[in-house]
């Protein structure tokens, strides 16, 4: 996945920041804020295992659930003929909306 790095066997997401001519790294997943920046992408690593070991240090002195929890479910808003699309290609597989959408995506992350 572009902009994508793991850190610790966690996800973040990397962008360049502008304004400071940065790297900055969000962590993804998690029930709080944890973000960090680096000149470079060995120093966005080392910045980033700084972050999260702070991050769930907090949440441990907190008693917080460091961890979003996800319940698989959310609400996909399409333009009537994209929907209507989406069912024929699904019908085209022999396969509901839901199991043909939750399969483009699962291909789609994969990448």
């Amino acid at each position: 996945m572009n902009n994508v790095i793991d850190i610790e066997g966690h996800k973040a997401v990397v962008s360049l920041d502008p304004e400071l001519g940065l790297l900055r790294g969000e962590f993804l997943g998690l029930n709080g804020g944890a973000d960090f920046y680096g000149e470079s992408i060995e120093t966005l690593r080392k910045e980033g295992a700084t972050s999260l070991s702070v991050f769930l240090e907090m949440c441990a002195e907190k008693g917080v659930e460091p961890y979003r929890q996800f319940s698989g479910k959310f609400n996909l808003r399409l333009d009537p003929k994209l929907h209507e699309a989406a069912v024929i290609a699904a019908r085209a597989e022999d396969k509901s909306l839901n199991e043909w959408i939750a399969d483009v995506i699962a291909e789609a992350v994969e990448r």
